[in-house]
């Protein structure tokens, strides 16, 4: 490409002005004010989400280089580009102009690999404590103790609390009550699993946070602002849906959105919403595969009138989920899936912003629980509308024209035999959203 996606996305993306944000919502105004100390920062997903709420990130600590350059070029935050298993906490301190016992939230999630359901299976019964990448959880201990900050959230993926594998979380719970015996303070950490679809979120993605509070207030999970099927008595709408996020959208020319590889001809066979399980005897497509033998996301294509499935972060040839124009996936609608704000920049190439992206969570859903924290923790509500709330969009067109299945693949029809298992892939993997 001739140039970086950061130059390809101007126009949509814009680099912050360096001021210090307000955010105005008809009348009033949520002034920036609540510190916040991000670690495991990433892209900033989170961030922009308490950002939202009217919180200030006052430092950043992240290892990776490139989600670094992205945070510089998008905000004029202190970014602290190191390990911080070999950071003192007063650098970080001092990097942001913070005192311990002063800071209002700490923030963070911790790579997840080691408490993902693959990293589950991949390990067997062995305890994923073992993998290196886990000390990370106590590098955020550590932080939280020496920091006694008036809140904490912390994020990760579903499978730290899976019963029975759940080794993390209770090195966790046992190491706040420590804290706690240590500081003085009062933290009742809260455990949450929540899908940001329920959210307003245009796709589903499951993550669980722990929540506390200094002074010992119980977070209190806000409810469900949307569901599959709609409640309007309730208050409840149905989920936002991919039309939603990125209906309309015109990929720029110079972004190639090609799909590559063996299976490439084969997705245009595939109708919306589904995966090569269409093409299995179970379903209207040619018997090619056997029943639930391969990753769910295989040729996995969206629907309009569905929210996306999970973003991958760093996705194979043939992994989805896919435009329903048989496409990868535009950077500028990655973005929209995952809700950060409009004039933020996200540097590199392809491969880069889709891993940075994909690895992030969705600014909405960091938005929902920072005005629960905000409200609960601080007294400091916010009545507007959430700012990165995503807008109804009318006219969903109807599916589109499904093609045939290209000669050169109908030489795998045949029986195949379907899974004896759980039925998904030969290495586990899960969606929030499974296909029947």
């Amino acid at each position: 490409m001739c140039r970086s996606y950061s130059e390809q996305l101007e126009g949509w993306y814009r680099v912050g002005n360096g001021s210090r944000r307000c955010f105005s919502s008809g009348s009033k105004t949520v002034t920036t004010q609540l510190s916040v100390l991000s670690l495991f920062t990433g892209v900033g997903g989170l961030d922009y989400g308490f950002e939202a709420a009217g919180f200030e990130t006052r430092v950043a600590l992240e290892f990776d280089h490139q989600c670094c350059k992205s945070l510089r070029a998008s905000r004029n935050w202190p970014v602290l580009e190191a390990d911080l298993l070999d950071t003192p906490t007063k650098e970080i301190l001092k990097a942001g102009g913070l005192r311990a016992g002063a800071v209002d939230v700490l923030i963070g999630g911790p790579p997840c690999q080691p408490f993902s359901k693959s990293g589950w299976w991949k390990n067997g019964s062995s305890l994923r404590l073992d993998d290196p990448r886990a000390s990370t959880l106590s590098g955020y201990l550590r932080v939280l103790e020496e920091v006694r900050p008036k809140a904490f959230l912390l994020e990760n993926v579903e499978g730290l609390g899976f019963s029975g594998k759940d080794e993390g979380l209770k090195l966790l719970l046992a190491a706040v009550e420590r804290i706690n015996a240590s500081t003085k303070s009062r933290y009742r950490p809260v455990v949450i699993t929540l899908n940001a679809a329920d959210y307003g979120v245009p796709q589903t993605r499951t993550r669980v946070f722990v929540i506390a509070s200094r002074d010992g207030r119980r977070f209190v999970t806000p409810s469900p602002t949307h569901a599959e099927v709609g409640n309007k008595a309730a208050g409840v709408e149905r989920w936002m849906t991919a039309w939603d996020a990125i209906g309309g959208s015109v990929p720029r020319t110079d972004e190639d959105l090609a799909i590559s590889g063996k299976w490439a001809d084969l997705l245009p066979s595939i109708p919306e919403g589904m995966n090569y399980l269409w093409h299995t005897d179970r379903m209207g497509g040619e018997p090619l595969f056997g029943w639930r033998r391969r990753y769910w996301n295989f040729l996995l294509k969206l629907a309009k009138d569905r929210p996306a499935w999970t973003i991958q972060a760093q996705p194979g040839p043939a992994t989805g989920p896919f435009h329903w124009t048989n496409r990868k996936l535009s950077a500028q609608e990655l973005a929209r899936l995952q809700t950060f704000p409009k004039d933020i920049v996200i540097t590199g190439g392809r491969t880069e912003v889709q891993r940075q992206i994909g690895n992030a969570v969705p600014s909405l859903l960091g938005e929902i629980l920072a005005r629960a924290m905000r409200e609960q923790f601080f007294d400091k509500p916010v009545r507007e509308t959430p700012r990165l709330a995503v807008r109804r969009r009318r006219g969903c067109p109807v599916s589109e024209v499904v093609a045939p299945v290209p000669t050169k693949y109908l030489a795998l029809a045949g029986d195949h035999v379907p899974h004896p298992g759980t039925g998904r892939g030969f290495l586990y993997a899960s969606a929030p959203m499974e296909l029947a």
